[in-house]
């Protein structure tokens, strides 16, 4: 008998509104619960070995299948991969140079995040 499939799952901080707001919108693209969704800002979450809460909490971080942690543009691009409304995004994270340019892009959101935060709550 063969073992089932072991899920992608996200991690993320729920207690950050446009992270909540962004992972609602993925969920709608899981209506079969096929990801697992983490809330890191759970006080009932015990992180991934070598992981601590406050790291998952800084950056966006996904679990693939094979056990592999993996955060930011590239994180992003797996979970699009994932999700039958997302590919196309996928697709073009996986043209040559755009992680790059995502990552800059997601690094630069991650400095004003703190600012974003207080405007959403």
């Amino acid at each position: 008998m063969q073992a089932p499939p072991v899920p992608t799952t996200v991690l993320y901080d729920g207690s950050c509104p446009i992270c909540s707001r962004e992972i609602n919108q993925y969920k709608k693209g899981d209506p079969l619960g096929e990801i697992c969704w983490l809330d890191v800002s759970s006080s009932k979450l015990v992180a991934p070995s070598g992981q601590s809460r406050e790291a998952l909490m800084q950056r966006f971080h996904v679990i693939t299948p094979d056990g592999s942690i993996v955060s930011g543009a590239v994180a992003f691009v797996h979970l699009w991969e994932q999700l039958p409304g997302w590919k196309n995004l996928a697709r073009l994270g996986r043209l040559p140079g755009m992680l790059k340019l995502m990552e800059f892009g997601y690094e630069t959101f991650l400095s004003f995040r703190p600012k974003l935060q207080k405007i959403f709550s």
